[in-house]
């Protein structure tokens, strides 16, 4: 049996009952091309794996297809039979990468080195998985990849959780406040409901949360952060139990991300990507809760404030990563691929007037 452990000290025992398997896109007649080609819409499944077993690593890289493929090829998972996903998300963005776009980061569970991807989830499931990929887009994309899992003969004594991963998108602008004296005693935006952060989260049954990967872009001056987390768990009201401070201080970080001077990357959190030296552009940051998951009996709305009391606009994406059971909820629609673009802003310099009615991009 597998051991629950991931300690270095866990490598030296021996199993019992585990067989060690792999799906790859080699080259089946020995030959070295190694490689799936996927046409427009294009659906084959990557895995499909029978009885108890549990996914260990995924690695893959890919190149050609359309001017966003990581946005336009799309991962999904099925566990023990189901009809609706588990898992579902554009691939760049479920190893991590926003915007469509490639770049270097390391954590624990996800690693990007430019072209190699890497998933260190573990998924178990109690009978059968698959795992299939698509390309929605307009041209033909060549990937490779490794599937790396193990069968088991029995299921581990303790309850495990289903593997789930969402992708979310939504263009953020400013929302009306109530103005009233804060902790301090001047007047401020206050916001004291939640209603109209971003949310990254929306889940029914059992289960924990264990982190995300949240992405911005804005041409809107300043800075974006001073959203505060806020964790709503088994339906409670506002102010939810785990409430945050600030979006830099969620992902770990302090001050402005030191006003953006160097990203920087560790085992569980990071701000990974950025494309211009101020608060504009593009931006991408990790928390990975491995030491410290959110448990939740009946629900969990995880959501977060586009900057103090939402006074932020901008282009706001999320990949949220959880274990649970007895989820009664389908995943959100990720729409098309061309909705999935990222914007071209154009010269729009302010949120004021903006609306979903007259986006740019």
């Amino acid at each position: 049996m597998p051991s629950g452990s991931t300690t270095l000290m866990n490598l030296a025992r021996l199993s019992q009952g585990v067989r060690s398997c792999r799906f790859s896109s080699y080259d089946t007649t020995g030959g070295n091309a190694d490689c799936w080609k996927f046409a427009p819409g294009q659906a084959r499944d990557w895995a499909l794996m029978q009885g108890p077993g549990c996914v260990r690593h995924i690695w893959t890289t890919s190149f050609g297809g359309d001017a966003y493929h990581l946005r336009a090829l799309v991962l999904r998972m099925y566990w023990n039979g189901e009809s609706t996903p588990s898992v579902q998300c554009p691939l760049g963005d479920f190893f991590g990468l926003g915007h469509g776009t490639r770049n270097y980061f390391s954590s624990m569970p996800l690693q990007s080195f430019d072209r190699g991807l890497n998933c260190w989830f573990p998924m178990p499931y109690a009978d059968g998985a698959r795992i299939t990929l698509t390309n929605e887009g307009a041209k033909e994309a060549t990937v490779y990849f490794y599937v790396d899992y193990q069968q088991w003969d029995r299921l581990p004594d303790e309850p495990l959780g289903l593997f789930h991963a969402n992708w979310r998108r939504e263009t953020v602008v400013k929302k009306e406040a109530p103005i009233g004296p804060c902790a301090f005693g001047w007047n401020d935006r206050l916001n004291t409901t939640g209603l109209d952060n971003y949310l990254v989260l929306d889940t029914q049954g059992k289960g924990h949360y264990v982190g995300c990967c949240l992405h911005l872009d804005t041409v809107q001056p300043g800075w974006w952060g001073e959203g505060d987390d806020m964790f709503f768990i088994d339906g409670e009201p506002w102010p939810p139990r785990l409430h945050g401070t600030g979006t830099e201080d969620y992902f770990c970080g302090a001050w402005n991300y030191n006003n953006l001077a160097q990203p920087f990357c560790t085992p569980y959190f990071g701000y990974h990507f950025k494309t211009n030296p101020d608060y504009t552009g593009k931006h991408s940051q990790y928390r990975f809760h491995v030491e410290d998951p959110i448990y939740f009996e009946k629900s969990l709305r995880f959501s977060i404030e586009h900057g103090h009391a939402n006074d932020r606009m901008g282009d706001w994406t999320s990949t949220a990563y959880w274990y649970q059971i007895n989820r009664s909820t389908p995943l959100p629609d990720l729409g098309t691929y061309e909705s999935r673009i990222p914007y071209n802003w154009g010269g729009l310099h302010t949120h004021e007037g903006l609306d979903r009615k007259n986006l740019p991009g």
